[in-house]
C-alpha cells in the first residue's frame, strides 16, 4: 500500500453495510495496467477472481465485439475464495457497465439485482505514484437485504478475492 492517500476513485454514489477494498502498488506503466485490466478475454489466464468476463447482450448472449464501454452488460463467472482451478464451480454475475472512461483510467459496473435485494458498485482506478508506478484502487459497496448475507457468510473470502486480483493483475503487468 502507498502512504499517498490521494485517489482516483470517485465518491461511492451509495453507502452499505459492506465495502470491499483493494489497493496495489505496480511497478508498471499505467497504460500498460490498464491494457491488462480491460482486456476482459485475457481474466482466464491470470485472474483468479473472475474467471471470466464477457461482454454480453441483455440475454447473456455473448457479443462479438468485446470492447468495454458504458452501458454494455457484462456476464462474469467468479471464484470466491480465488483460485485458477476451473474445476472449481463458478458464480455467475450479471452487471451494467455504468463507466468506462481510458483517459482517466477509471471502469465501473453496477448488479442487475433488485436494488432491495443487494444493490452493489464496482469502481476500479489507476493513478501514477510520486515514483512513477501504477496504484491500482478498486472498491465495491453492497446495499440491500442481500449485503448483510455477503458480509456475515462469505465476506472473508470475498476480500481474499478482491486481494488476489490485484496481486495477479500486479504479477501479469510487472511480467509483459
Amino acid at each position: 500500500m502507498s502512504s499517498d492517500s490521494s485517489t482516483n476513485l470517485p465518491e461511492p454514489s451509495f453507502t452499505g453495510p459492506l465495502t470491499m477494498r483493494v489497493t496495489v502498488i505496480i511497478d508498471a506503466p499505467k497504460k500498460k495496467v490498464w491494457e491488462v485490466l480491460s482486456d476482459f478475454s485475457k481474466y482466464k489466464e491470470w485472474n483468479p477472481f473472475v474467471r471470466a468476463q464477457d461482454i454480453v447482450d441483455k440475454s447473456k448472449k455473448k457479443l462479438e465485439d468485446q470492447t468495454p464501454a458504458k452501458g454494455k452488460y457484462l456476464l462474469m463467472q467468479t471464484h470466491i475464495p480465488p483460485t485458477m482451478d476451473d474445476a472449481t464451480k463458478t458464480t455467475e454475475a450479471f452487471e451494467l457497465i455504468t463507466h468506462f472512461d481510458d483517459t482517466t483510467y477509471r471502469l465501473a459496473w453496477k448488479n442487475l439485482l433488485p436494488a432491495w435485494l443487494i444493490k452493489a458498485e464496482r469502481w476500479q482506478a489507476l493513478s501514477t505514484t510520486e515514483d512513477g508506478k501504477t496504484k491500482y484502487e478498486s472498491r465495491e459497496v453492497f446495499g440491500g437485504i442481500g449485503a448483510y448475507l455477503i458480509k456475515w457468510f462469505i465476506s472473508g473470502n470475498l476480500q481474499k478475492s478482491f486481494d488476489a486480483m490485484g496481486e495477479s493483475l500486479k504479477a501479469r503487468a510487472e511480467q509483459q
